[in-house]
């Protein structure tokens, strides 16, 4: 049974449940192991990252977790200056850990849910988002991020998404999805499946490639590109 926007986790929620799983997600082949191509589109983000932004001085990381793409895009770009954004203060103690021996730039430490997080404007060069903005609610919040994450980056800056998305026709997101509940059978049986999909019923709100590419435009991004998409989950991004 779907239940209603209203009834998923709340921002407190989220918290407390990453505030209790910070070493699975220090290690990206077992922290993602329910997020299909994972390695390959932590690749290919911060790969388009450094091509789109090659000069990068500042990056923002929402949803940083234990720091997996920040640690990512430094091995591209080294001594990025790193705001580093998360829910959770054990997963920001845990990046910042690991972050503050890969860069000799400044680390900003923000515990905050990014619709609320004061952050400059006109700033960084390059943000990123890693399985982060599926906890978005209504169409209006999307937006809002949207428009807010605009704002943040230079003239010329990238944002990059890794994300679980739907798709806008029903047919063919119900044969995705099969095909994601197989995925999840094949790494950790029925039982792993039924876990996985319970918690995204409960806690997530993806939307389409689709939906996401046309707000991109919207809130004004010049460019738009989808790097990879594997079943219900996709890589992509914009330039400002």
């Amino acid at each position: 049974m779907t239940i209603g926007l209203h009834e998923k986790s709340t921002p407190k929620e989220i918290e407390e449940r990453f505030d209790n799983d910070v070493d699975r997600f220090s290690n990206l082949e077992t922290g993602q192991l329910s997020t299909i191509d994972a390695p390959l589109c932590l690749e290919l983000m911060t790969a388009a990252a450094q091509h789109a932004t090659p000069k990068a001085k500042h990056l923002l990381d929402i949803g940083c977790g234990a720091g997996n793409f920040t640690l990512k895009m430094l091995s591209r770009i080294p001594d990025l200056n790193c705001t580093l954004l998360d829910l959770s203060g054990p997963m920001l103690e845990r990046a910042q850990q690991r972050v503050q021996q890969e860069t000799t730039g400044e680390i900003t430490l923000l515990q905050a849910d990014i619709r609320e997080a004061n952050l400059p404007e006109n700033h960084f060069d390059i943000i990123l988002a890693g399985a982060v903005l599926h906890h978005l609610r209504e169409e209006k919040e999307w937006e809002f991020v949207f428009r807010k994450l605009f704002n943040l980056l230079k003239p010329g800056g990238s944002l990059w998404i890794s994300d679980l998305v739907v798709h806008d026709d029903p047919g063919i997101h119900q044969l995705f999805w099969n095909r994601y509940a197989e995925y999840l059978i094949s790494v950790g049986g029925e039982i792993y499946k039924d876990q996985v999909l319970a918690y995204i019923e409960k806690e997530d709100s993806p939307r389409s490639v689709t939906f996401q590419l046309e707000l991109l435009r919207k809130v004004g991004f010049k460019h738009t590109e989808i790097l990879h998409k594997n079943a219900c989950f996709a890589a992509f991004g914009a330039i400002k």
